[in-house]
């Protein structure tokens, strides 16, 4: 969890917002599904991101897991990232 509070600044450019994604967080309950529908109308990828982001930060460590899940379905490379040791890596660097 540390790390996306780190990250959030650069996950937000590189979280793919797939409204399969969106909607499989929802499914999980990760996010509820007004939640999901605030983002999903949202137009910017970006500001998708920052709106998940700031709903999965205020959510459970429970939740939390089941973000890293739905995100490795999807977007492995960033889960792998996100629970990697060292919560004070930079994404920005991990990705170069």
């Amino acid at each position: 969890m540390r790390k996306l509070t780190i990250n959030g600044v650069h996950l937000v450019d590189y979280i793919d917002p797939d409204p399969a994604f969106i909607h499989e967080l929802a499914n999980a309950g990760c996010i509820t599904w007004p939640q999901r529908q605030y983002v999903v109308d949202l137009v910017s990828s970006r500001d998708k991101n920052d709106k998940l982001l700031e709903f999965i930060t205020r959510r459970s460590a429970g939740d939390f897991d089941k973000f890293i899940k739905v995100l490795s379905k999807y977007q492995q490379h960033l889960a792998k990232f996100l629970l990697t040791d060292g919560g004070e890596s930079l994404l920005a660097d991990y990705v170069k």
